[in-house]
């Protein structure tokens, strides 16, 4: 799915990104409910930002990436953690591209996201190539999702990668401290 977000580009500099876990729902400009083999997955586009919120019956997991005010966890290049006992895994990246290159790169990953069915993209009114993407799979016992963060002008595409396994860790079997769901 494919949309015009209806507000002004702000989330100028691709340095400003933070990533978290577990924030509450923030107010998005769109969003895309899915079911992913029993997962409840919410897509939401915050501006240039964007939160993904997933729940299955035994757990949730909730994963923001924004320009988020008194943020001091900037986007890390990979993390890998427990969440409700399942493994997670976040992979970030930043690619600098010439204009020429951007433009290509930017028609490609949009049409890929617009025409997709677990797919959601939002472009910003009167500024060429600055989008954000999310695109949620599943694969082979995990469930993913693939983002996209576009700074036309700085030239820089932020791309985020996340794995989160389907089967949740038998309490026996988990570290002392991992927080389970209060479900």
């Amino acid at each position: 799915m494919l949309t015009t977000l209806k507000t002004a580009y702000t989330d100028t500099r691709s340095d400003h990104l933070a990533w978290s876990l577990g924030r509450e729902p923030l107010p998005a400009l769109a969003v895309l409910d899915l079911r992913l083999h029993g997962f409840a997955v919410q897509l939401r586009l915050l501006g240039a930002s964007h939160q993904v919120l997933l729940e299955a019956e035994d757990g949730r997991c909730s994963e923001t990436v924004a320009c988020i005010s008194g943020s001091s966890t900037p986007l890390p290049l990979g993390v890998s953690t427990l969440v409700d006992g399942r493994e997670y895994e976040f992979a970030a990246r930043v690619e600098e591209l010439s204009q020429g290159a951007f433009a290509g790169r930017a028609q490609e990953l949009l049409a890929l996201v617009a025409d997709h069915p677990h797919g959601l993209a939002g472009t910003f009114p009167g500024t060429p190539h600055a989008f954000t993407a999310l695109l949620a799979q599943w694969n082979e016992g995990t469930v993913g999702w693939r983002t996209w963060h576009a700074y036309p002008q700085e030239g820089r595409l932020v791309t985020t990668r996340t794995c989160l396994g389907v089967t949740s860790m038998p309490m026996s079997l988990r570290p002392p401290g991992d927080p389970v769901s209060s479900r």
